[in-house]
């Protein structure tokens, strides 16, 4: 059967290829196939829909599965320079724990003016700290991490980056100032705990949801706890990685007795809300038996 592809630039369309399909052919097939008689960019840079303005058409779905007909219409969006996700995350997550332990050092540039003083352990506690969640995160884009799509626009790796890299300057330099005063051993030890069990749930929500979709697929299922104890929180919330998230930045906070990562703490913990709420509503949507109890990101309340 032939299916058109129209172009979409505004409120104007504009057929720009046909293409031949079958029952089983899919549409990342019908993206080769039109960068391959150069009607459009490499396959990542393309978008096609259904509809002008409908979702996006994911490359598994097949001619059969979206009910194409002989004369149906595909309608094809270039989406401009695309970037690989693991690339900005591991651009994203790599200039944090650099600039913060460049800092940490203490560069003339930033501390020119004040005078030398004695570092406490809460300072090496709290780079210590910051190593290990960026690190951790460096990790698990490598190695647990699956996308379901390959690319992002790349005007999303300086938007992230810049996000990123100066909060974490302006969080480290307060940190490790030398006029910093810090917190009192019981506030310290209690942020702390609070740091480190909340990364180790984030780790054990990131290997569980890992686990979820086989290797090679978009597979989609509900997320439900493991034998691990720290993954109970999916009985709660949609989106438990973002939980553990935030609870590491509000220990991380405590500990440091620091404004500049309280502000990050909330500007991340707004981010993941949107997040979290969105993909609690797309689950609820999927998913006709998905818990009905279960909140997005905060257990009962939101």
């Amino acid at each position: 059967m032939e299916i058109e592809i129209i172009k979409v630039k505004g409120n104007n369309t504009e057929k720009i290829f046909s293409v031949t399909g079958h029952p089983t052919t899919t549409i990342g097939e019908i993206k080769k196939q039109m960068h391959q008689q150069k009607k459009a960019p490499y396959p990542g840079r393309q978008c096609l829909r259904l509809e002008p303005k409908g979702k996006t058409l994911s490359d598994t779905d097949t001619v059969k599965s979206l009910q194409l007909k002989y004369g149906s219409r595909l309608y094809y969006k270039d989406l401009g320079p695309q970037i690989g996700w693991k690339t900005v995350f591991l651009a994203e997550y790599a200039g944090p724990l650099a600039v913060y332990l460049w800092l940490y050092q203490r560069p003339w540039i930033f501390y020119q003016d004040v005078p030398d003083a004695k570092i406490d352990a809460v300072v090496h506690w709290a780079a210590a700290c910051w190593s290990l969640h960026y690190i951790k995160r460096l990790l698990e884009t490598l190695f647990v991490h699956r996308f379901s799509h390959a690319t992002m626009p790349m005007r999303n790796l300086f938007k992230n980056c810049s996000y990123y890299w100066l909060f974490a300057m302006y969080v480290a330099y307060h940190v490790n100032h030398p006029l910093y005063t810090p917190p009192s051993n019981v506030r310290f030890l209690v942020g702390l705990a609070i740091f480190l069990l909340c990364e180790l749930g984030n780790l054990s929500i990131h290997l569980a949801l890992r686990n979820l979709r086989p290797p090679g697929t978009t597979v989609r299922k509900i997320p439900k706890p493991t034998g691990n104890p720290l993954t109970i929180l999916f009985n709660f919330v949609s989106c438990p990685n973002y939980t553990y998230e935030v609870g590491s930045w509000i220990g991380f906070t405590i500990m440091t007795q620091c404004i500049p990562a309280g502000l990050f703490m909330l500007a991340g913990a707004y981010q993941m809300t949107v997040w979290a709420l969105g993909k609690h509503r797309l689950y609820k949507k999927e998913f006709t038996d998905y818990p009905k109890g279960r909140k997005a990101i905060i257990p009962f309340v939101l």
